[in-house]
């Protein structure tokens, strides 16, 4: 079984969703009492976000390749970034080490071609939607992206950074994005992407008109599926 190295801490809520789901992954596979051989590297994520105060994404890059090393000199096989937003540092990570690296996109895209999703919509931080890095990723296999409107963009920047990521859940936080949601769908969207991995704490299938696409479970999961590769 390959180890995984898991950046983590952006934020700690749903790094326990990425370490729960990919435990029970593997012993769903293995049964008995199998569990993942994972080394976790839990960041400070205030100096996280000050990098997304000031904007210094080099800053960025610099703390999240030293997680990647620190993992690799650990015994990591290969890399996951627990985090949509900061896989805006992506090719910095991958340059620092020499190590496969999963990218959150690439295994969103894997599962919408599977599904034949064409069009989606993409929730996410204001970075996410508003910047290239991830929607270019699934526009190059093929998959047309919708995101939301500039005011619903900034009310779901809020929950996610004033609710999720300290662990709240609003019953009226719910209903913003199942409105959202209903927008995207009006506008042609065959599936929603939950691209922050804090908003599977909120929505789930039963909230949304739209199959939902969990980024947390998905990279989870193929985290886990790469580990068993060979075993």
């Amino acid at each position: 079984m390959k180890t995984i190295g898991l950046i983590g801490g952006m934020s700690w809520e749903s790094t326990a969703t990425y370490y729960l789901e990919i435990n029970r992954y593997i012993n769903q596979k293995l049964g008995g009492y199998y569990s993942a051989k994972c080394i976790l590297y839990n960041v400070q994520y205030q100096d996280i976000k000050d990098v997304h105060k000031n904007g210094d994404w080099d800053r960025a890059g610099d703390i999240l390749a030293e997680a990647a090393l620190f993992l690799k000199a650990a015994g990591a096989d290969f890399i996951i970034l627990a985090t949509n937003t900061m896989h805006i540092v992506a090719p910095r990570i991958k340059a620092a080490v020499d190590l496969p690296f999963l990218h959150i996109a690439d295994v969103t895209a894997d599962r919408l071609i599977q599904d034949n999703i064409k069009m989606v919509a993409l929730l996410g931080t204001r970075f996410t939607l508003e910047k290239d890095f991830y929607k270019k990723v699934l526009e190059a296999r093929g998959i047309n992206v919708l995101i939301p409107a500039k005011n619903h963009i900034e009310k779901i920047h809020e929950i996610i950074n004033k609710e999720l990521i300290l662990g709240k859940i609003e019953a009226s936080s719910r209903d913003c994005f199942k409105s959202i949601i209903l927008e995207l769908q009006k506008r042609g969207a065959q599936g929603v992407i939950l691209g922050c991995t804090e908003i599977g704490l909120l929505i789930k299938q039963e909230d949304s008109v739209l199959p939902v696409y969990d980024t947390a479970l998905l990279h989870a999961d193929a985290a886990a599926d790469y580990a068993l590769s060979n075993f």
